[in-house]
C-alpha cells in the first residue's frame, strides 16, 4: 500500500533523518517509537507533504513519488487519500465540532454542503459526540477535542490515517477516551501510522513497531517479538524506562 525509501531530511546542519525505510500494508497499524528528537514526527510530516524531504521516494497505491521534487498537485492528490491527526487537535477556534468536520470537506474536497454534514455527524457521533457538534473547541475537554479531530480525519474516508503523538498533549485522565476510539478504529481494518509514547496501546493494538533514534530505524518487529525478546540492547534500554515508570 505505502512504501517509502531512503527518506533523508535535514533542518540546517541538523540531519533528523539518515535514510529512513517505512513499509505499510492495508489494514496494518504501526506503532513508531522513539526518544525526543528522533525523527518520528518528521518522518510523519514528510510522507504526508506537510515538509518537504531532502532525497527519498514513496510509493502510494501503485506510483511512485520523488519525495524531493513532488509536485504540489500530484501532493495534495495524494493528502485526500490520507489523515492527519495532529499533537494538538489543530481545529478552527471560531467553528462549532460540525463545522471543523466539515470544513476540509467542503473547501478542499467539494463536498456538497448536505453531504459533508451527513458524513460529518456520522463521524462525530462514531467517536461518541454527537451530542457536541454545536459546541466550539473552548467548550471541549482536550480529549474531546481530539476526538473532534479524528472525526475530521475520518469523515474524509481516507486509506490510511496518520497519528502524531495523539494523546500527548492530553491529562492522563483523558488519554483514554482518545486510545479507544482509535482501538476501534484499528479493529475496523484501518490502515493507521502512529507515533505515539503510549506504550500499552503499542503493545495490544499495533501489528508491527518501528523504534527509531537519532534518524534512523534501530529496530522493528511484530509487536509481540518487539516487546517480549527486544533485539538491540538500545531498544531494551528503552522499554525499560518505561517498565520503571509502570
Amino acid at each position: 500500500m505505502l512504501e517509502v525509501r531512503d527518506i533523508k531530511k535535514s533542518f540546517g546542519d541538523l540531519e533528523v533523518l539518515k535514510g529512513v525505510d517505512l513499509k505499510v500494508d492495508a489494514g496494518e497499524v504501526i506503532a513508531i517509537l522513539g526518544p525526543s528528537g528522533s525523527g518520528k514526527t518528521t518522518l510523519l510530516r514528510c510522507i504526508n507533504f506537510l515538509e518537504t524531504a531532502d532525497a527519498g521516494t514513496l510509493h502510494f497505491d501503485g506510483e511512485t513519488f520523488d519525495l524531493a521534487h513532488v509536485s504540489k498537485k500530484d501532493a495534495a492528490r495524494l493528502r485526500k487519500k490520507t489523515g492527519f491527526v495532529f499533537q494538538n487537535y489543530n481545529l478552527f477556534r471560531n467553528k462549532t465540532a460540525l463545522q471543523n468536520v466539515m470544513e476540509g470537506l467542503v473547501i478542499a474536497r467539494k463536498v456538497p454542503k448536505g453531504e459533508a454534514e451527513e458524513r460529518a455527524r456520522a463521524a462525530l457521533e462514531k467517536v461518541g459526540l454527537a451530542d457536541r457538534c454545536d459546541y466550539y473547541p473552548s467548550q471541549l475537554s482536550g480529549g474531546q477535542q481530539q476526538r473532534v479531530a479524528i472525526a475530521r480525519a475520518m469523515a474524509t474516508e481516507p486509506e490510511l490515517i496518520y497519528f502524531d503523538e495523539p494523546t500527548s498533549a492530553l491529562d492522563p485522565e483523558l488519554t483514554g477516551e482518545v486510545l479507544s476510539v482509535m482501538r476501534e478504529l484499528a479493529a475496523e481494518g484501518m490502515t493507521m501510522v502512529v507515533v505515539t509514547h503510549e506504550m500499552g496501546f503499542a503493545r495490544e493494538v499495533s501489528n508491527r513497531v518501528i523504534f527509531m533514534e537519532n534518524g534512523v530505524v534501530v529496530e522493528e518487529g511484530n509487536s509481540k517479538e518487539f516487546f517480549q525478546h527486544p533485539k538491540e540492547e538500545r531498544t531494551r534500554a528503552f522499554l525499560r524506562l518505561f517498565d520503571e515508570e509502570e
